[in-house]
């Protein structure tokens, strides 16, 4: 007699669909990695946002991306001390045991997080985890100043990348971090997404501007026919 598994029949079927698909395509990938180990290139921070998956996004392949997702994609600053830090454990295994080459800070449109922050929404709980997580991005609203006349979708769409170039900043505070970047072993990456349209931005160090990636390609995929 079978018995029957406790997951949601959505992943049951989806499962299924990864056995016919996915796995048989990738695995000698996946016993390569199990014997081997993983050795990504990139390190990847975005949000929890279940419409905005790294792996998804970049059609990455077993392997090749180490994730970290938490609300908002945010990096806090440098804190050694007693408290557990997720975000900064998993920066440290991925500069430190990984030795990745690079590390993109990914943020999206209708981010709920950043309107949460900026809307000062009231807490779900009483612990208002969100809230206090929310915090660690009050310096990006000092870069970008009040809302004033702006519209609410505008200044919101500010506030995200604001926050990408935050954490960006953050990342600098990590000491052994920066000096890998200094010493060029170690690239540096913002990077926006468009959840309606599914464009792709990437920030310019030089102007803080995010320039979309492949607009030709999706410009030509895309556009509708004018009549």
């Amino acid at each position: 007699m079978v018995r029957q598994v406790s997951l949601p029949s959505q992943l049951i079927a989806g499962y299924q669909a990864f056995l016919a698909g996915g796995l048989r395509a990738e695995q000698d990938r996946y016993r390569e990695l199990a014997q081997s180990g993983q050795s990504p290139e990139i390190m990847v921070i975005g949000c929890c946002d279940s419409r905005c998956s790294p792996e998804v996004i970049f059609n990455a392949r077993p392997g090749e991306l180490f994730v970290v997702r938490n609300i908002a994609n945010l990096v806090p600053p440098y804190a050694p001390d007693a408290h557990a830090h997720g975000v900064s454990a998993a920066l440290e295994f991925g500069v430190m045991a990984l030795r990745v080459k690079h590390i993109v800070v990914l943020g999206h449109a209708q981010c709920g997080g950043v309107k949460a922050f900026a809307e000062d929404a009231e807490p779900l709980t009483p612990g208002d985890f969100i809230g206090n997580w929310m915090k660690l991005m009050t310096p990006a609203t000092e870069r970008i100043g009040p809302r004033g006349n702006r519209p609410m979708g505008e200044y919101l769409t500010m506030l995200e990348q604001a926050n990408v170039a935050l954490s960006l900043d953050n990342l600098m505070t990590f000491p052994r971090l920066r000096a890998k970047v200094e010493r060029g072993e170690i690239r540096l990456h913002g990077a926006y997404f468009g959840v309606a349209t599914g464009q792709l931005s990437v920030r310019d160090p030089a102007s803080g501007k995010f320039i979309q990636v492949a607009a030709e390609d999706y410009a030509r995929l895309f556009s509708r026919p004018q009549f």
